[in-house]
């Protein structure tokens, strides 16, 4: 038999812990930040609908029902899962998402990300963020299910 050796944990709180420092309140104002770009964004395709609605005689205001969801989908969708690994939020706090082996995230993980933490924060209600408190990397219940590390981008880098 060979000696193999287990490859160690690119991202362990114990031998990084500046990975995950302030990581908790920085991903509350991230959040808040994000929840007012979606908002901004919203209102933006409200209006769009709105002018589609009436050169369509009132069909595109069917849109409306489904306007919010889908403008926070593709809204992450294409941040967080694209170059940056990152929403705008997360990168005006210095955050950013990895996979749980490294690679950055993808379009389609991204847009599950958002879900999961809409299906858990809904039916398990706002509880499930204590989560974060009994995680060494301080990763909520939606991070671990899809296997999700975010962290500090300043010393990812380093």
């Amino acid at each position: 038999m060979t000696n193999q050796t287990i490859p160690s944990d690119p991202f362990d709180a114990f031998d990084r812990p500046d990975l995950y420092e302030g990581l908790r309140s920085k991903r509350i104002f991230a959040f808040l930040i994000d929840a007012i770009a979606v908002a901004i964004l919203t209102f933006g395709a409200g209006v769009l609908v709105f002018f589609l609605g009436i050169f369509t005689l009132g069909l595109a205001w069917l849109l409306y029902a489904f306007l919010a969801p889908a403008v926070a989908l593709l809204y992450t969708f294409f941040t967080l899962g694209g170059p940056d690994a990152a929403t705008p939020g997360m990168r005006a706090m210095g955050l950013e998402m990895r996979v749980w082996h490294g690679a950055k995230p993808y379009g389609l993980l991204a847009a599950m990300h958002v879900l999961f933490f809409w299906f858990s924060f809904t039916l398990l209600t706002p509880l499930v963020l204590l989560v974060s408190l009994f995680s060494g990397k301080k990763r909520l219940l939606h991070d671990i299910v899809l296997g999700v590390v975010v962290m500090n981008s300043r010393a990812l880098h380093r």
